[in-house]
């Protein structure tokens, strides 16, 4: 047995982790990664180094474990190595281009590529899916300068690479970067009957009211038990703008009802976040009417598109979805708000989500 499978049956036996034969099957794909990059090369006048290992594309449904997973096999490496979600990484490179840029540089890409690639040899990159042009577009370079700088590169993703930038715009230009990752990473699919997201959240509430200490106190209970209380900004590109929310880990985003609803945010942001996340945690939500008409408008937007898209709520807000909005014009089309808020809290459908 090799270390990585170790620790996870080590885990397993102390009941931190579920024993899951589709977890399992992948784990000597990782073992087979960790044991090339962290063999040492040997040196010598003539001695050509071994070319580095084929990476790793883990994906599959929501909640199946494939960011544990990748967590396990970066905790094993001894050499430099980075996990950062694909979207904020894509966004750091977007801003070290724009210094080059600024600097005189032709090609700003090449010297960005180079430094990402001089300062690691593992890349663990977490949800990896492209919805914007502009990644679109640099994002077959940019890999294939780290590929062939001997990066090796594990991903996990919702989707396929075949279904990466799916409909977008000028997508044949995308299309090379999709052989690529089939070349030079083993595409595997954890196909899992259980979703441990969904499972953690089994018959646990995911609507506190009124907002008191103990409805702060849950929220972030929830947030730690989902996400490990490890957290960076996720910042979406949105017809060239960008939208931050303030705390993003593993499908699973947390911000406040005036992050989203208090600033001048349209149903294309929300949709955005939507494609974006699996979990929302949304905190202090007030009661709403005609003295925040402009907000509860943004609010029964952004439910909408979470519903829509069967993304998971978890909230705090000052009454009862019934209650919430008792006044002034509007009242009436928050009934339909108030029922998607009802039914978003049933187990019935997170099991559908």
């Amino acid at each position: 047995m090799t270390r990585i499978q170790e620790t996870y049956a080590a885990r397993v036996a102390r009941g931190e982790y579920h024993a899951d034969p589709a977890q399992e099957a992948v784990l000597p794909e990782f073992e087979r990664i960790h044991a090339a990059v962290n063999t040492p090369v040997k040196k010598g006048l003539f001695r050509k180094a071994p070319p580095p290992p084929q990476g790793l594309y883990l994906w599959g449904g929501v909640g199946r474990g494939k960011s544990m997973l990748m967590d396990l096999f970066i905790e094993h490496l001894d050499v430099p190595a980075r996990r950062v979600h694909f979207h904020a990484f894509m966004q750091e490179i977007h801003t070290a281009m724009h210094a080059a840029r600024q600097s005189g540089i032709e090609d700003s890409l090449a010297p960005v590529a180079a430094k990402v690639a001089a300062e690691v040899k593992v890349l663990a990159f977490d949800e990896m899916q492209i919805t914007d042009i502009t990644d679109a577009m640099i994002v077959g370079r940019l890999f294939e300068a780290l590929f062939k700088a001997g990066v090796v590169v594990v991903t996990t993703s919702n989707r396929l690479p075949d279904d990466l930038y799916k409909n977008g715009l000028n997508r044949q230009l995308f299309l090379p970067f999709i052989e690529i990752l089939k070349q030079q990473m083993v595409v595997w699919e954890l196909i899992s009957p259980r979703d441990y997201r969904q499972d953690r959240l089994s018959g646990a509430p995911v609507y506190f009211t009124p907002i008191d200490d103990s409805a702060r106190h849950s929220i972030q209970q929830v947030w730690e038990h989902l996400s490990g209380g490890d957290a960076a900004p996720l910042v979406l590109k949105v017809k060239g703008r960008e939208v931050e929310i303030p705390a993003f880990r593993n499908g699973v985003a947390r911000a406040s009802f005036y992050d989203l609803c208090g600033r001048m945010l349209g149903a294309a942001d929300y949709l955005a976040l939507a494609d974006a996340i699996k979990v929302l945690v949304l905190e202090n939500i007030p009661c709403l009417g005609r003295n925040n008409f402009n907000e509860a408008k943004r609010f029964v937007t952004l439910i909408d598109a979470l519903y829509e898209a069967k993304v998971r709520l978890i909230c705090s807000a000052a009454a009862d979805p019934e209650s919430l909005y008792l006044e002034g014009e509007g009242v009436f089309e928050f009934e339909r708000t108030a029922s998607r808020l009802r039914e978003m809290q049933s187990e019935e459908w997170a099991t559908d989500a």
